[in-house]
């Protein structure tokens, strides 16, 4: 069930007022799950169910995608606007400091959280940050192109084409490995929340600059990189690594950009054993 929340960001105007949608099941020791760019939470169904087997799981809608408002009227899209956000919607959820995974531009401001010091640890799936100036324009033609073809086609197209395993591969072979696995009412949702997703220009524009240089300490860090990712390709994981040189560099076999589905458990492995990796919650009261 998709429930909401409200929450004051800072903004260079003022603190400012925002809501997100999220999915929260499980107990435990909470888990926060960022989807990426373009996408919605409903990404991480795949693995929510085993990680709610012992954890919180909270599955957000990031500002100006799925259903959660746009951000504020002069609000930007980055990096020092966006990862306090999620904090605040952290502490308007009760929840301190959760472990952290991310897909994309989610696990780039996974990152930015555990450098921020706000989360317990770090799981980025093949996070964006740590491209070359050509893999960076590469990659934002690619999501380009894929948000112009959701805009081009009309929904009895985009149903019809999702009735069978090519016309998935057609719609979203650019980030799965396997898109024949999605479910046809899977697609149709993703390729509606692609078009609908009103921060997906702000969000471009603000991640023309940003390259993720600096250190995660102080927490355990997962970098996951699908080794059939057609987006971010796999050697910018080498980057993240020496970038971060305390993480754990993984390699996903058989799994392209956004994972979760290509081999759910796996990716569900990966962040539970990262979740492990760190210290205790500290007790209550």
């Amino acid at each position: 069930m998709t429930s909401t929340a409200s929450f004051t960001i800072d903004s260079p105007t003022g603190p400012r007022t925002t809501t997100v949608a999220y999915e929260r099941k499980g107990a435990g020791e909470p888990i926060l799950l960022l989807h990426g760019i373009g996408h919605h939470f409903q990404a991480w169904r795949p693995v929510t169910d085993v990680l709610a087997v012992d954890h919180d799981v909270i599955a957000v809608d990031l500002p100006g995608f799925g259903a959660s408002a746009p951000l504020p009227e002069g609000v930007p899209y980055d990096l020092d606007t966006v990862a306090p956000a999620l904090g605040a919607l952290c502490s308007a959820l009760g929840v301190e400091r959760p472990h952290v995974a991310g897909n994309s531009l989610g696990g780039l401001l996974a990152l930015a959280m555990g450098r921020a010091g706000l989360v317990r640890s770090v799981t980025a799936l093949s996070p964006a940050g740590f491209w070359s100036e050509t893999e960076r324009r590469y990659a934002f033609g690619a999501l380009r192109a894929m948000r112009a073809g959701a805009h081009a086609l009309p929904l009895p197209a985009v149903e019809r084409l999702s009735r069978s395993a090519v016309g998935r591969a057609a719609l979203t072979g650019t980030i799965y490995a396997r898109p024949g696995r999605r479910s046809p009412e899977a697609v149709v949702a993703e390729t509606l929340a692609l078009r609908g997703a009103t921060g997906f220009d702000s969000t471009l524009a603000a991640g023309g600059s940003v390259r993720f240089t600096d250190d995660v300490p102080g927490v355990p860090v997962t970098i996951a990189w699908g080794e059939r990712d057609r987006l971010l390709l796999r050697r910018q994981g080498v980057r993240a690594k020496h970038t971060i040189p305390g993480a754990r560099l993984v390699r996903l076999p058989g799994c392209g950009h956004v994972p979760m589905n290509d081999d759910p458990a796996l990716v569900a492995r990966v962040i539970l054993d990262t979740a492990r990796a760190a210290l205790p919650a500290p007790a209550a009261g």
